[in-house]
């Protein structure tokens, strides 16, 4: 199943995982209240770490040629998305 990723992890030396859905802003942290929970676990942090395996090998790379190669309503419209995104 495709689809966006937004959730935020992070694994260290097989023993923490970081899981949640706060960016590191003042925006999340404070505005949206967004929070992130550490684990001190061994076996799940194995887990977390095959799942982001998984979804880097499913996952596509955007280089600089990619993005050149985007017509350019595309770029406009991520453009414009950038710009009014803070705000919203």
């Amino acid at each position: 199943v495709g689809g966006l990723l937004n959730t935020k992890s992070l694994t260290l030396d097989g023993e923490l995982a970081l899981i949640g859905s706060a960016n590191m802003d003042r925006r999340s942290f404070e505005l949206n209240y967004e929070n992130n929970v550490l684990f001190f676990d061994t076996k799940l942090t194995a887990e977390v770490r095959q799942r982001q395996q998984d979804y880097l090998t499913r996952s596509i790379r955007v280089d600089r040629r990619a993005v050149a190669d985007w017509p350019m309503t595309r770029r406009l419209w991520n453009n414009a998305v950038a710009m009014v995104g803070p705000v919203l």
